[in-house]
């Protein structure tokens, strides 16, 4: 269902935390935008570009305070019915873990007209920063984005299924809890030689970058993860990284 000619909801997807990696369309819609309901991890150089916009936050962030989802559907269809041109700005890209599957059923429940706008997510963003290809020829063949986090009335996850199969796993959501991560893949019988990189706030100048082995991350304490957005990535695609690396100085884990 499009937004029409004259107005309507847009989700659009704000990118990995750089300004200039939204797109050209989404750049014009927050420009143009009367209302902007954003997570928290959206950056004041994105917002910044929504020239006329009331802002409204609406994120959801681990162990903190966060906007309930059910409000956030309602906020989102009163808004449709009171402003022009509204958007919904989604960290990454819309579809991706975020939430867009019960945003949507809103609007075309309440018969609002809306379109999805993508973003670059935070995988690309990560595999920029290492600059390591997820799908590197000859290494992978598959990838796989995936998170540990379940909610409280869904089913159980095969999460740990497949980043144990799959060539790439770039897991979302799991930063903090890295060390039991790299232990339950360990177990699930991937090799604790696997090369394995966090990557905090991908594409911004504070970018934060750990590279070394599962192995060597079941004893990650955490301490140098502030209060970014965290990726894991964890695949052989990073086995050059991984060595030039250890040539240069040991691999320690980060304290």
């Amino acid at each position: 269902m499009s937004a029409s000619a004259v107005g309507g909801v847009y989700l659009v997807g704000a990118g990995p935390g750089a300004a200039d990696l939204l797109t050209v369309r989404a750049a014009r819609l927050l420009a143009e935008a009367d209302v902007v309901l954003h997570d928290a991890l959206v950056g004041a150089d994105v917002l910044a570009l929504a020239l006329r916009a009331r802002l409204i936050p609406v994120g959801k962030r681990a162990q903190r305070p966060s906007t309930a989802q059910r409000f956030i559907d309602r906020q989102l269809v009163d808004c449709a019915r009171k402003y022009r041109t509204v958007v919904r700005l989604k960290g990454g890209d819309p579809m991706l873990f975020g939430r867009a599957d019960e945003e949507m059923r809103a609007l075309r429940a309440a018969g609002i007209a809306f379109e999805v706008i993508p973003g670059v997510s935070a995988a690309f963003a990560a595999a920029a920063d290492l600059q390591v290809s997820l799908t590197r020829r000859g290494v992978a063949r598959s990838v796989a984005f995936l998170t540990p986090c379940i909610g409280t009335d869904e089913a159980k996850s095969n999460w740990i299924d497949v980043a144990s199969s799959v060539d790439t796993a770039v897991i979302y959501m799991a930063g903090r809890n890295l060390a039991v991560v790299a232990a339950r893949l360990v177990a699930a019988g991937r090799a604790p030689s696997t090369p394995l990189a966090v990557v905090e706030s991908a594409s911004m100048p504070g970018s934060v970058r750990w590279m070394g082995t599962l192995g060597l991350a079941t004893q990650w304490t955490g301490a140098t993860i502030s209060d970014g957005p965290v990726l894991i990535v964890v695949g052989d695609v990073m086995l050059d990284q991984l060595a030039a690396l250890a040539a240069a100085a040991p691999l320690e884990v980060a304290a």
